[in-house]
């Protein structure tokens, strides 16, 4: 696969804005009294008060007791008649992705989560053309490219630059896949890029009409030549400053703590460090954040050398915007919704990859032999793997490292298809699953035709997996789904799709495994469980403050719970600053 370094940009002015602060300094210690406290601890005890010092759980108890042991502590009564979590986690998500995505117009196939209220869905051929037309009628009239982010041909229609012509043929215009994996250009942009069947001829991931000639779509390996040429249009200052603010915005309103950056380095560390260093810091975004790296990414920029590069990237030897974690991200097929992932016979049967099974990022063979030398120097593997067939060689790698004596974390990212087999194995294996949050929600009904009816049954069954003995997380993958992890353990605990049915009922979480999925779970998914995850004695004072107990509401409603804001690092930082 071919990946492209983007050049680094003049991104002086973006940030978070100074005016918009986030966190309200708590000097001392502090014991946060009358509050609903769910310690997450495996108990069913419910302290009455919690004792905060130097940003650390001191004590976790009854009030009396706490006040005796720590006289120095002020007794603080704001959460009084509110629940105290665990702060939430997502513990896989994209910064930079997210910013380039939610900077972009929207013509998105459902409603999006956006600060406020939802961005609305345009559901069928029709009403998208008619939105991608509406974007670019109030598009500047500076004949520069113009992007439009969300498409999704299962809901939307099929679509090639002949479509795209017919709206304006004068300027680029690029529909963006709603995976993020695929691009779909009229006839100027692929001239812009420089694209024709010669130029392209290397690269797997390009679609042509019947007369050989391109049909606008570049996608997985050959979509980074799209990133290179456009990178003014995708990671311009004003883009990238509207994008992040949407973005961390949604984060904050959702209550989130603590979220993981799942694919450091692919586009370029040198511009992610840059950028991450601008936007992000935790006493003004008002979340903590870790870096995963993404081994092609390493490889390609410390070649045999890349496992120790990656452990001087976690010792702090080496410098990064934020702390990495001791893990790598991998790859062993491509993407779920754009109907990449790699599938077992008779592959795809209807939608944009009908004929084929889809696509090997890592070939099976291949798997072993990529994962041993990170597996060699210690670190934890999170490996994106999707379809059915990508599960079976997966965790075909996994038992062999295992039978070799790898007892390391290994987590499968996103998990779209488990057969009841392979879910049996998984726990057999001790794999753990951190899980998409609405594949589900968004795509199982209309992913049934594509897959047969017996592999769309196998969507994502934490159920299974959960029996079976998994540790199940849940995650936004953001911006594909709201960082929202209430709202991710009700898609999981009711099962409903967007069209209002009931997939697979018998897959369903629990409340208490839906609220521990994004919190303990998470924080094992991450190698934290020591740090985060529960309100315990010497871990950091991370909660998060709710208007009502999510055990105690319906699943359906747990969307709507109100957040108060959090404390993080044993600070109050509430979405609403008084005066």
């Amino acid at each position: 696969m071919r990946w492209l370094v983007l050049p680094l940009l003049c991104l002086g002015l973006l940030g978070c804005r100074e005016n918009e602060p986030v966190e309200q300094t708590q000097s001392g210690a502090v014991i946060y009294a009358g509050a609903d406290i769910l310690t997450m601890a495996g108990n069913d005890v419910r302290p009455e008060a919690v004792v905060v010092r130097d940003g650390r759980i001191a004590g976790v108890g009854a009030l009396e007791v706490l006040v005796a042991a720590n006289p120095d502590a002020i007794v603080d009564n704001t959460f009084a008649g509110k629940t105290l979590l665990p702060g939430l986690i997502d513990p896989h998500m994209h910064v930079l992705l997210g910013a380039m995505m939610y900077g972009q117009a929207f013509a998105a196939p459902w409603p999006m989560a956006m600060p406020g209220d939802a961005m609305a869905g345009y559901q069928g051929r029709d009403a998208f053309l008619a939105r991608v037309a509406e974007i670019v009628a109030d598009a500047p009239p500076d004949g520069s490219p113009i992007i439009v982010y969300g498409y999704h041909n299962l809901v939307q229609g099929n679509l090639d630059r002949r479509d795209l012509d017919r709206i304006v043929s004068d300027r680029p215009l690029l529909v963006w896949h709603y995976s993020g994996h695929d691009f779909y250009l009229n006839s100027a942009a692929l001239t812009a890029i420089g694209a024709t069947p010669e130029t392209l001829e290397s690269f797997h991931g390009v679609g042509y009409l019947v007369d050989g000639s391109l049909n606008g779509r570049i996608y997985e390996d050959a979509a980074f030549l799209v990133v290179d040429k456009m990178s003014d249009a995708l990671f311009g200052q004003e883009v990238l400053q509207r994008g992040i603010d949407k973005y961390f915005e949604i984060m904050r309103q959702s209550g989130i703590t603590t979220a993981a950056d799942l694919g450091y380095g692919i586009f370029g560390r040198a511009l992610e460090n840059q950028i991450i260093s601008m936007v992000w810091a935790p006493e003004r975004t008002g979340f903590n954040l870790y870096l995963v790296p993404e081994y092609r990414a390493m490889r390609r920029e410390f070649g045999d050398d890349a496992p120790q590069a990656i452990l001087e990237l976690v010792s702090g030897e080496r410098p990064a915007p934020a702390r990495v974690l001791p893990s790598v991200k991998f790859f062993t097929d491509a993407a779920y919704y754009s109907q990449t992932m790699r599938l077992s016979p008779p592959g795809y049967l209807a939608g944009q990859s009908e004929g084929t099974s889809g696509l090997w990022v890592t070939e099976p063979d291949a798997l072993v032999p990529t994962l041993q030398p990170i597996v060699d120097a210690g670190l934890g593997i999170h490996i994106h793997s999707n379809g059915d067939a990508a599960q079976a060689a997966t965790l075909a790698a996994l038992a062999n490292l295992r039978a070799t004596g790898f007892t390391g974390k290994f987590v499968i990212e996103h998990g779209g298809l488990f057969s009841p087999e392979q879910a049996v194995l998984a726990g057999r294996l001790n794999a753990m699953v951190s899980v998409a949050s609405h594949y589900v929600h968004y795509m199982s009904t209309i992913y049934a035709e594509p897959l047969g009816h017996t592999r769309a049954d196998w969507i994502t069954p934490v159920g299974s997996l959960s029996r079976a003995g998994s540790i199940i997380a849940l995650h936004s993958d953001a911006p594909l789904a709201p960082p929202d992890p209430l709202r991710a353990g009700s898609v999981h605990m009711t099962r409903e799709t967007r069209e209002g049915g009931i997939y697979v009922a018998s897959e369903a979480l629990t409340p208490q495994q839906a609220l521990e999925a994004v919190t303990i779970n998470a924080a094992y998914i991450l190698g934290l469980e020591q740090e985060i995850g529960t309100i315990e004695a010497g871990k950091r004072a991370d909660f998060t403050i709710l208007e009502a107990n999510p055990l105690e509401l319906a699943a359906q409603d747990w969307p709507a719970i109100g957040v108060w804001g959090v404390v993080l690092n044993g600070r109050k930082a509430p979405l609403q600053i008084s005066d």
